[in-house]
Formats: C-alpha cells, sequence, structure tokens
C-alpha cells in the first residue's frame, strides 16, 4: 500500500501517503497537512485503507473525510474538480512533465524516456506518484527513488539514489 520512497514517514502517517492523496484527488478534496495532523491515527489509517473507487466509495470517502475536517475546524476542506479522466487513469498518454522531470533529474542522458510500454504496465497508483512527484514547485527529490523503485530507470544511468 505504502512506496519504498515514502518509508521515513509512513509508519507514523505524519506524511500524507501517496495512497491517500490519490484517493483525495479521487473524490476531489484538497486536505491541508494541518487538517491531516488534526485527525486521528485511526483516522489517518482508514483514509489509508479504505476503498474509494467505485462512485459510492468515492462519495462516501469524501463525505466522511469532510465531516471529519468540518467537526475539526468548523468548515469542510476545499474542492478540487475531478476530471473525467484524471492523467494517471490515461495509459495512453505520458504528460509531458514527467518526461520533462526525467530529463532534469539525468541530465547526463542524451535523451531519457520512459516508453509508452512502460507507463502502461505501471498501476494507475504509481502513475499518479510519478505525476505528484513531477509537478513544478513540488520537492521532486522522491521523484528519481519512484522512478527506480518502479524498475523505470534508463539502464545506461548509473546513479545512486539514497
Amino acid at each position: 500500500m505504502f512506496f519504498q520512497f515514502e518509508t521515513d514517514f509512513v509508519d507514523s502517517l505524519r506524511c500524507i501517503p501517496m495512497v491517500v492523496r490519490y484517493k483525495l484527488d479521487t473524490c476531489g478534496v484538497k486536505l491541508k497537512l494541518s487538517h491531516w495532523h488534526q485527525l486521528s491515527l485511526d483516522q489517518r489509517q482508514y483514509l489509508t485503507e479504505a476503498s474509494c473507487e467505485t462512485t459510492a466509495e468515492v462519495s462516501q470517502y469524501g463525505e466522511k473525510l469532510q465531516n471529519w475536517v468540518t467537526e475539526l475546524t468548523g468548515q469542510p476542506a476545499s474542492t478540487l474538480s475531478v476530471p473525467a479522466l484524471p492523467e494517471w487513469l490515461n495509459a495512453d498518454q505520458i504528460p509531458v512533465q514527467i518526461l520533462t522531470e526525467l530529463g532534469n533529474k539525468l541530465p547526463s542522458l542524451a535523451s531519457p524516456s520512459i516508453t509508452l510500454s512502460q507507463w502502461q504496465s505501471l498501476t494507475p497508483l504509481q502513475r499518479f506518484a510519478l505525476i505528484k512527484l513531477s509537478r513544478t514547485g513540488h520537492e521532486n527529490r522522491n521523484f528519481l527513488p519512484a522512478i527506480k523503485e518502479f524498475g523505470l530507470m534508463p539502464s545506461q544511468e548509473k546513479v545512486t539514489i539514497s
């Protein structure tokens, strides 16, 4: 359920893990880290483990989370628009920002790339993680560890990732 690149914080759930961020984007809730910290460990664990795939589950997940945030803060969390086909569910197109970030992180390669078949072999959660980790303004220190963990490291590259 958690990625290896998240191991430094998943035991305590002090940060929002990718699996929860995926569910937040699926149900359209923008949860602040301050909200996350106010939730009990049991609530955080629920958000980590609860299914959020069917229309009913997505609705229930979002409602439960919004109720908790409202109870804690007096107002619901902000909402996000949910596209009909999120980038992470589109296995037919690799987002440009991922290829750009790969080029930025591996400048020693002439043309670092991920193939479409590699992209298609990833789970939606893995694709989501790469999209989030390659966003402009995001601290991208986990991008290369994710690339390596998902088996996408270009074979010519001999980088050490810690």
